[in-house]
């Protein structure tokens, strides 16, 4: 569950955030990695340097830029809730990890600027119309700037904190309830496309590997991909296996069955036949992929991968995700077994 915070100068974020941290929730400020960043560059940090780094950032590596150095904080199956939120795309990319709720807390502009004295940060205004001019900053018509008006309207709950913290406190509690009875037997998008690769991999046809892939964008399902031979040529299943030997750099040597073309290489071909773009996707798929199916997934210009399972022999893959900046989530550290695998040190 990831519960996004937004709203204007001391609505009350860290607040909330404070008790979702007591609901065993994980708290990621956005605006605290900015200033991780900004101290390692030795930036001073004020409110419009905090300002102009994020705009920074945005025209160098996105308009996402700080959600996505947040999602890699993210572990799966944990509870998390992401503060500072002032980016539209920060609220597209939040919403790809899952089951994800944008809440803005609001209050009176003479409320918020009495909580402004009192917390005395890094050069705030001292009156309250230089407190709605400083906002007026954040409501950019560039989408590289900060748009908070548009992250506001994007909200599907909104919170009014002009009481006592009790109070708010009650609030947050009772759409926590709501929320947890409306998703508890939903599956998360990535829980929903991981069981769909299952499905697809029924229809595989080595039985040393039964793997189904799917490629998704934009939670649209672009193509489909299952371990089999090539069309039109005897499968596994029908024939046996074609066994190949591989002496592997540790000097081991190990026996893959070659006859077919992976899940991955298999949706990928789909796309390039029918003419399906496939950039910016994300694959989901059984196992981390081979290091063949690794390097054409980072010249299809894929951007995430999701495995179900971990597989003994990705290394390579894992360094050359590292190295090509393309995400990796395995959701669980289970490892993934062959049939008749015994004997072999390495399987493919």
């Amino acid at each position: 569950m990831i519960i996004g915070l937004t709203g204007l100068y001391c609505s009350g974020k860290d607040t909330a955030a404070e008790y979702f941290v007591t609901k065993g929730f994980t708290h990621i400020s956005l605006s605290d990695l900015l200033r991780e960043e900004m101290k390692k560059r030795k930036i001073e940090i004020t409110r419009d340097n905090l300002i102009q780094f994020a705009n920074d950032l945005r025209r160098l590596l996105g308009p996402g830029v700080l959600a996505d150095m947040a999602i890699r904080q993210i572990e799966p199956g944990k509870n998390f809730v992401v503060s500072s939120i002032r980016s539209p795309a920060e609220v597209e990319a939040l919403k790809k990890t899952g089951t994800f709720l944008l809440i803005e807390i609001q209050s009176s502009a003479q409320m918020r600027f009495k909580r402004l004295l009192k917390r005395k940060r890094e050069n705030d205004p001292t009156t309250l119309k230089q407190m709605l001019a400083k906002e007026e900053q954040e409501k950019s018509s560039n989408p590289l700037e900060q748009q908070i008006h548009k992250v506001i309207k994007m909200a599907k709950v909104k919170i009014l904190n002009d009481s006592t913290v009790m109070d708010l406190h009650k609030k947050l509690d009772s759409v926590i309830d709501k929320w947890q009875h409306e998703f508890s037997h939903r599956p998360s998008w990535d829980q929903y496309f991981i069981g769909v690769s299952r499905e697809v991999a029924s229809r595989a046809t080595c039985d040393r590997g039964r793997s189904g892939c799917i490629i998704v964008k934009d939670k649209r399902i672009l193509t489909t991909g299952y371990v089999g031979s090539p069309i039109g040529v005897a499968h596994c299943d029908e024939v046996g296996h074609q066994m190949h030997s591989v002496i592997n750099t540790d000097g081991t040597t190990s026996k893959h069955c070659i006859r077919t073309t992976h899940a991955e290489q298999n949706a990928i071909v789909q796309a390039a036949r029918y003419g399906i773009a496939i950039n910016g996707a994300t694959v989901y798929c059984k196992m981390e992929p081979c290091y063949v199916c690794a390097k054409m997934i980072v010249n299809a210009g894929i951007k995430r991968v999701v495995c179900e399972k971990q597989y003994h022999g990705a290394k390579l893959t894992r360094d050359l995700f590292k190295k090509a900046e393309i995400q990796l989530d395995v959701l669980s550290e289970e490892l993934e077994k062959y049939a008749n695998q015994s004997g072999e040190s390495k399987q493919s």
